[in-house]
């Protein structure tokens, strides 16, 4: 028997809607143990992000530092689906899957200065929708266009409720000029709902070029003039927690220095992912988990 779940945000129809979030930003109760002070929350529950400035220390930096090389420089990951390839240099973009195919990693997710602040905003246990190694080389990496990511994982991977977050740690020093993530403090607070099918496979191009699920000059000038654009930098270590509506992107990288993190995003296990709402089949299991089992 199939149940069927209220799709509370339409998206990928004839026309971009706007819908109003109804649903909460931080999930737990006032009080509720962790790692993240009450202003803390209060700051994530107005802006929909936190920014923290260390995360993890230098010598943890130079350890997950050394195993993204490792991996982007293996022939086994580079050959695998989960690798995402740059359309022009042919360099790794992208590793998904991360915390399954490295142990190093795996022992970040489980860290409890990381899973402990996800309980925390969403209120219960987590599991690992997505993680992911991003690896933006200088000169010439691509960025990523503005987008609500629960825009993408409601349409393509069936996540039925706003209860996800994301924490990108940065593996090299973020600067203001080397393709840093920006976001729309407050833009959380709205849910845009994109024009537009979504192509069977979409995200084998989506990966490297977006298409579907991106917003319209004019919807993203709107959202800009209501909330402004915030840029995040800071040294290797430091790590931004951001809501999985917020609308954020980050430009091309054509300075010299690399920007490199590790992005992990966390579901509660009292939102787990059904049939997708706004595409014809699921996105494969490695971009969008099918396995609930929370993170210990």
């Amino acid at each position: 028997m199939t149940t069927t779940v209220a799709d509370l945000y339409p998206t990928r129809g004839s026309s971009e809607t706007v819908t109003p979030r109804v649903d909460p930003v931080v999930w737990s109760e006032p009080g509720a143990p962790g790692p993240m002070r009450p202003s803390e929350l209060s700051d994530f529950d107005r802006d929909g992000f936190l920014a923290i400035e260390e995360l993890i220390t230098p010598d943890e930096v130079a350890v997950y530092r050394a195993e993204l090389d490792r991996l982007i420089s293996d022939p086994g990951v580079r050959a695998d689906e989960r690798s995402i390839i740059e359309p022009k240099s042919q360099d790794v973009r992208s590793v998904f899957e991360v915390h399954r195919i490295s142990e190093v990693f795996a022992n970040l997710v489980r860290d409890p200065r990381v899973v402990g602040r996800a309980r925390q905003i969403l209120g219960s246990d987590v599991y690992v929708h997505q993680s992911r190694i991003n690896v933006k080389p200088g000169f010439g990496a691509s960025g990523f266009y503005w987008h609500s990511d629960f825009e993408t994982w409601h349409a393509e991977d069936g996540l039925p409720n706003m209860r996800t977050v994301s924490v990108s740690i940065a593996l090299t020093e973020n600067y203001d000029t080397n393709g840093g993530l920006m976001i729309m403090p407050g833009s959380h607070r709205t849910f845009l709902g994109c024009a537009g099918a979504t192509p069977k496979d979409n995200y084998k191009k989506s990966l490297q070029m977006q298409d579907a699920g991106t917003p319209s000059d004019e919807a993203l000038t709107k959202l800009a003039d209501a909330h402004g654009i915030k840029l995040f930098t800071g040294k290797a270590g430091s790590a931004t927690w951001f809501d999985c509506n917020c609308m954020h992107g980050s430009g091309d990288n054509i300075t010299p220095y690399p920007r490199s993190n590790v992005f992990i995003v966390f579901n509660s296990v009292e939102n787990t992912a059904v049939e997708p709402f706004a595409a014809p089949v699921r996105r494969p299991e490695f971009i969008g988990a099918r396995d609930f089992t929370p993170v210990r």
